[in-house]
């Protein structure tokens, strides 16, 4: 009897929630009043920073920039491209719409002089430089293709991966696009994917990493670190260093594990687990690596420096961004989700500068835009937004230099290869010089 009632009591709770909109899986049910006032509450909405600080202070950086026109889209992004272009279009790689655009978060795989995506029915895509297409692929059934699969890649020498958002991985030749193996997960893929020697790592929605095989997709390893129903709002974030993972779950958990016994060495929670309404929109930053420090923030005004041994916190600052952050010699950069530019020194945390990037837009059309991503070039920052721009930014004086009115509406953060700027919309990748 006991037995079922339980699963009269499950079934009831799987038909209130869903796994999209429609159904509302995902979804948390509505809270009534009486219910909310026995919540503690769980992320403090703090005000986030909306005030200038020294905008006029000049940031003196020691380096100028990193030896190497090109920035593979997965690495952490210390330091800045050597990248300085006139922004001038030259090209598209045109594909069908993609939807879900910003939630995933898709990049390109740069791989030599070519670029690798996708689009919405799951067909990969290999264009040349010349904006060619080399080979174009599709290992979804008809069903497959009905559910518009949104697919992550890495790349091993010769050997292309690919995950997607419903639960299904697989690898091909990166030269020819022939098939080497496909598999399925129990559960849909929502990461980066990041590769050491013969493995690759990525997470899936259940807050399971995964290490497999590259070889042959076999899995090696798994390690859960927290169950929840809560999907992540934004792609989950992964880091290797030495011989330790670093990544992040759908309710705010670092953890640290070691990369060939897949064991646990620490785990730091920067959320409470007990999550109510706001907890389904965490929006975490990728993670980026120093030395010794973890660094990312959230759209819940928060910032973290975290120590790499002990998971244990360094300093904590009150900055509004699920945006990456690019680490340059003793300072943080950052862009705030309500348009502020902000320099974080890294040891102390302090804020030295905050500069209003959005100050001559209108508070009407202010208040609809967000930032998308940026990188950093040279003395330059590339900034995109939702609403199809791309901002200039002059890093060591904070002034916006110039901003550039593209064709599409939402377009995601810039990527840099031999010395042109590639922009991702939802139906192509823009080519600037």
């Amino acid at each position: 009897m006991n037995n079922i009632l339980k699963i009269i009591l499950i079934f009831i709770f799987i038909t209130s929630c869903s796994l999209d909109n429609k159904s509302k899986f995902w979804k948390n049910k509505k809270i009534t009043k009486t219910e909310k006032e026995n919540i503690v509450e769980i992320f403090k909405k703090d005000k986030a920073l909306n005030t200038e600080l020294n905008p006029n202070l000049k940031i003196s950086f020691y380096s100028k920039g990193i030896n190497k026109s090109f920035l593979n889209n997965f690495d952490n992004n210390n330091g800045r491209i050597n990248y300085k272009g006139n922004l001038q279009n030259i090209s598209k790689f045109k594909f069908s719409k993609i939807e879900n655009f910003y939630q995933y978060d898709p990049e390109i795989l740069f791989s030599e002089d070519n670029i690798i995506f996708f689009d919405s029915k799951g067909s990969i895509l290999k264009f040349n430089d010349a904006s060619n297409l080399v080979w174009k692929k599709n290992y979804y059934t008809k069903l497959e293709k009905k559910l518009k699969p949104i697919l992550f890649f890495a790349n091993s020498q010769k050997t292309l991966i690919i995950t997607d958002n419903i639960a299904k991985y697989y690898a091909l030749d990166i030269d020819t696009g022939e098939l080497l193996w496909s598999k399925n997960n129990t559960a849909p893929f929502n990461s980066q994917i990041k590769i050491h020697k013969d493995k690759f790592f990525v997470i899936d929605f259940q807050n399971i990493l995964r290490a497999y095989s590259i070889y042959n997709g076999k899995e090696i390893w798994n390690i859960k670190t927290q169950s929840s129903l809560i999907r992540s709002q934004k792609k989950l974030s992964i880091v290797i260093v030495n011989d330790a993972i670093y990544f992040n779950n759908s309710i705010g958990d670092i953890s640290s594990v070691d990369i060939e016994s897949g064991e646990l060495t620490w785990q730091s929670p920067t959320q409470s687990s007990l999550v109510f309404d706001d907890g389904f929109f965490l929006k975490t930053s990728d993670i980026i690596a120093d030395i010794d420090t973890l660094y990312f923030s959230n759209n819940k005004n928060q910032f973290f420096s975290i120590d790499i041994k002990t998971g244990s916190l360094n300093w904590k600052q009150k900055v509004n961004s699920s945006l990456r952050p690019t680490l340059i010699d003793n300072y943080i950069i950052t862009i705030s989700t309500e348009g502020y530019l902000i320099i974080i020194e890294k040891i102390s945390g302090n804020i030295i500068r905050i500069t209003d990037i959005f100050k001559n837009i209108k508070p009407k059309v202010r208040a609809k835009i967000k930032p998308t991503g940026f990188i950093v070039g040279n003395d330059n920052i590339y900034l995109t937004t939702d609403h199809g721009r791309l901002l200039v930014i002059d890093i060591v004086e904070g002034k916006t230099k110039s901003i550039i009115k593209l064709n599409n509406n939402k377009i995601l953060r810039p990527s840099v290869l031999k010395q042109n700027l590639f922009i991702v919309t939802d139906k192509s990748i823009i080519k600037l010089n």
